[in-house]
């Protein structure tokens, strides 16, 4: 039994990490998957991983800061597949590591343009689509870092990813009653190329209550019920899948 037989879903930054994970098990649950992200070599290489083990995806190569990407992978979706159940908002940035007052405008706005400004754009497309089918489930990849806590230089990051939380209670207020679910997914430090190198993966890790950093399929998988029937009667929340790095200090 597949959970997510016979749905469509857009995965954003899909090419590698956390929204490669989530295209590959979407896909390995019967779902049909647009993939976006700006590296054409990995998104073909991710489509065709998952063609080849009998699963349908499709790739629109583009940056998700421009309105005309979200247009793109809209129209992919419902030229190839049909409609629109599912989004992903995934793909992110994680900006200057340097205290606030160091941060320029220009670093300042490219962090919020590609972590909360890129979501709002996909959702703005999202939302239409979805109601034509009756129902969607939105996910935003938030973060622990500015939801639960501050880490020094990060003050730009966390700000951009907690303000999604903003924009899952609005587009809730707005849509649940018309069968539209949004939450958000907070994931823990994570097994990509992102989390840096080896020192800085140990310290992350000991930041958590499991001292250790999550595989991208331990993330996928949050994303796998917060997308399936599981999560029904879910929205507006805020999922950790942090190993406890919210719970504990």
């Amino acid at each position: 039994m597949t959970l997510l037989n016979g749905k469509i879903a857009i995965i954003t930054g899909a090419s590698s990490g956390i929204g490669r994970a989530i295209a590959q098990m979407f896909a390995a649950q019967g779902a049909a998957v647009v993939l976006t992200a700006r590296n054409r070599g990995e998104l073909e290489r991710v489509a065709d991983d998952i063609r080849g083990k009998g699963g349908h995806a499709c790739f629109i190569v583009g940056d998700i800061v421009q309105a005309d990407t979200h247009e793109q992978c809209i129209a992919a979706a419902i030229r190839e597949f049909g409609g629109l159940d599912i989004a992903v908002n995934n793909a992110g940035m994680v900006g200057p590591l340097k205290p606030l007052a160091d941060v320029s405008l220009q670093e300042w706005q490219k962090t919020l343009d590609t972590n909360l400004t890129a979501a709002y754009l996909g959702a703005r497309t999202q939302i239409p689509a979805m109601l034509k089918r009756g129902s969607g489930s939105i996910i935003f990849t938030s973060s622990f870092v500015g939801t639960s806590v501050g880490l020094p230089g990060m003050a730009t990051y966390g700000t951009s990813k907690a303000a999604l939380m903003g924009l899952v209670k609005g587009i809730t207020a707005d849509y649940a009653n018309q069968g539209i679910r949004a939450n958000a997914l907070l994931p823990g430090g994570t097994e990509t190329a992102m989390a840096g190198d080896s020192s800085q993966k140990e310290w992350a890790a000991g930041l958590h209550a499991m001292k250790r950093i999550a595989q991208p399929e331990e993330i996928a998988s949050a994303a796998l019920f917060l997308a399936s029937s599981m999560s029904s009667f879910v929205t507006g929340a805020a999922l950790f899948s942090d190993g406890g790095n919210s719970a504990v200090k």
